[in-house]
């Protein structure tokens, strides 16, 4: 995909999120996964193709981001995945009528500032229904002044490093695909710091 607007180009972090679920893919048979900001959904493919049961979604506010989505369904024979528009920060119908799940997927969803609460926000109360789900998210560095440890200490949240070279995704090359190799990409898995009844 050529266009690089937010929700219709594969970005480096997709591809090194995919590397973490394939490498997970054993542990993702049956399990319930959200995609957030999903775009054109790489991570949430491959974790349909692994064997969970996927919802991908993006902002009702981007209907060529909830197209992309559909449309890599189409592509990847996976007419059966819902697609939702959540916007992030917002309490809506769909986001409130969700089934359990039991992870959520993000990658690149912190690319600008000013959405970083409401990316929280979000994944806080999917999490506050959802106490034993994670937020597997994978990031690219861009500015060393970017951080969100204030807001996860707000929401009562934590996160947990992953290293990319524990799952194989410290190589210039990564799924035939050189643009990880030229961005500095994290991964983290974010929970609930004190989940209910621990």
């Amino acid at each position: 995909v050529l266009d690089s607007q937010y929700g219709t180009y594969v970005w480096p972090c997709a591809v090194v999120l995919a590397q973490y679920l394939w490498v997970q893919r054993r542990s993702l048979l049956g399990k319930r996964v959200l995609e957030i900001g999903a775009g054109v959904s790489l991570p949430g493919v491959v974790a349909a193709r692994c064997g969970a049961q996927v919802i991908l979604s993006d902002s009702e506010e981007l209907p060529q981001c909830l197209q992309s989505c559909r449309s890599s369904c189409l592509m990847n024979r996976l007419p059966h995945v819902p697609v939702l528009g959540l916007t992030w920060g917002r309490v809506s119908p769909e986001l409130l009528s969700l089934a359990p799940i039991d992870i959520i997927l993000g990658s690149d969803v912190f690319f600008d500032p000013k959405d970083f609460e409401d990316i929280l926000t979000t994944i806080y109360f999917l999490l506050e229904k959802n106490q034993h789900a994670q937020f597997w998210t994978t990031y690219q560095v861009r500015s060393a002044d970017w951080s969100i440890e204030a807001l996860l200490y707000k929401w009562n949240l934590k996160s947990t490093h992953v290293p990319l070279h524990s799952f194989g995704a410290d190589k210039e090359h990564l799924a035939s695909s050189s643009m990880p190799g030229r961005h500095t990409i994290e991964m983290m898995i974010i929970s609930l710091a004190q989940p209910e009844g621990t």
